[in-house]
């Protein structure tokens, strides 16, 4: 066992676990987090997706001891009363069917339109790759985005 510093959702927590330990564990069982969840445990489907300084990481595979950078998860990308546009977007586009995957695809389209606020659909499908989504929902998923990318466009204006 070793204590590990993790800076989550802008706060700082001393937890003592083996370091090999995978960040999501990390993230749940020792901070109570609901989100991200567990899907394949292989970095396949991305329902673990949280980011590390801004770029997504499939916390799954990441040993908690390499997550060194500041971490941000669903819970810490905006409030209940002021929701993010990518979830409001996603709110309005009606995505989650099941919404069990819905955390790799929020924190991938945050970490998409930080970069690239006018994504195309070809950026939005790359940025992608590797998401699974059993319920079908990639249309409405690539609508929310845009709807985001376009709520983000009119703040800025």
């Amino acid at each position: 066992m070793a204590l590990v510093n993790l800076s989550v959702d802008g706060r700082t927590h001393s937890i003592d676990v083996e370091p090999d330990m995978p960040l999501l564990y990390a993230l749940r069982d020792e901070l109570g987090l609901n989100n991200p969840r567990f899907g394949c445990g292989l970095a396949q489907c991305g329902a673990c997706t949280v980011l590390m300084d801004g770029q997504p990481i499939r916390a799954c595979v990441v040993p908690v001891a390499a997550a060194t950078g500041e971490l941000q998860t669903l819970n810490g990308i905006s409030t209940a009363d002021k929701p993010h546009p990518v979830q409001q977007a996603f709110i309005d586009e009606q995505v989650p069917f099941c919404g069990y995957c819905v955390n790799g695809w929020i924190m991938y389209s945050v970490a998409l339109l930080e970069r690239d606020p006018t994504p195309t659909d070809e950026a939005i499908r790359q940025e992608f790759a590797g998401l699974k989504c059993r319920c079908g929902a990639h249309s409405a998923i690539l609508r929310a985005v845009k709807r985001a990318a376009e709520q983000i466009q009119a703040r800025e204006i």
